[in-house]
């Protein structure tokens, strides 16, 4: 597989901040050209990688949930969502999907040790309906088991004109009841660097970045759900913290604002 090293990846960019290997110097030159612009995004990704981790722990442990698909998943990363589910629930299955060819071919060689209760799909996280068609989703549902679907730092990249807020919901649609949402993304009450970093994040991708959005677009997310706490979406890092001892961003420029929440129908 031909990688292009010379144009930054999103996910490599993400891989670069915290403090993982698989990325190169255009990566690391655009994480660089973005940190002078918001300096707390290093921290913002490791706190997001941490709530990650708490939040499928907690659904794992407390809920009881066996069965989860990562949207937009990323390069592999320990520990990875299914093994901090397996911690509490072994056996428990994880479909990653993620459009990246690089995060298949890596998620491929990562997860070749237990293809039984992992997958890893290369596809667009926005063509749900084709997603949910495919066996290796279909296997998570066919004994009606409750499902939590995660949306961790990715929903901004997602472009309006594509309706990340539609998107939730089609998913949520197709879940059986009493699954999960579990959802993060970049957020700011500041218009200028809202509008700065999209239009840095766009250019580097070719236009094919969403946008950061303020928090109350981001609490759009959660309408018609059935929160966890009542103070949901929060700022990542303050949601069920194990630790006093966990990143915490040293500015407040942008932050990762989400929460976990439950499908509940009438």
């Amino acid at each position: 597989m031909a990688i292009d090293v010379s144009t930054p990846s999103v996910a490599r960019m993400y891989d670069f901040l915290i403090d993982g290997t698989d990325n190169y110097e255009s990566d690391r030159e655009a994480c660089r050209a973005l940190l002078k612009m918001a300096p707390s995004t290093r921290e913002l990704a490791l706190i997001n990688r941490a709530f990650l981790v708490r939040a499928v722990r907690h659904l794992a442990r407390d809920r009881g949930i066996r069965r989860f698909i990562d949207h937009g998943s990323g390069l592999p990363t320990r520990p990875n969502v299914h093994q901090v589910a397996q911690e509490s629930q072994p056996g428990a299955r994880v479909v990653y999907i993620d459009n990246d060819p690089l995060v298949h071919a890596h998620g491929r060689l990562m997860l070749a040790e237990d293809l039984r209760t992992t997958a890893v799909v290369q596809a667009d996280m926005r063509d749900v309906e084709g997603n949910f068609g495919r066996p290796e989703v279909r296997a998570l549902l066919e004994d009606g088991e409750p499902v939590a679907a995660l949306f961790v730092s990715v929903l901004h990249c997602v472009p309006d004109a594509d309706d990340p807020w539609q998107l939730v919901r089609d998913v949520a649609d197709r879940l059986p009841d009493g699954s999960y949402l579990v959802i993060s993304q970049l957020a700011s009450d500041d218009a200028q660097l809202r509008a700065d970093v999209t239009e840095f994040m766009r250019r580097i991708t070719g236009g094919t970045w969403g946008r950061v959005r303020s928090t109350a677009e981001v609490r759009r997310y959660f309408d018609g759900l059935a929160l966890q706490r009542a103070d949901e979406p929060v700022e990542v890092s303050t949601w069920c913290p194990d630790t006093d001892i966990a990143p915490r961003q040293a500015t407040q420029e942008w932050i990762e604002y989400g929460g976990v929440a439950k499908i509940v129908r009438s």
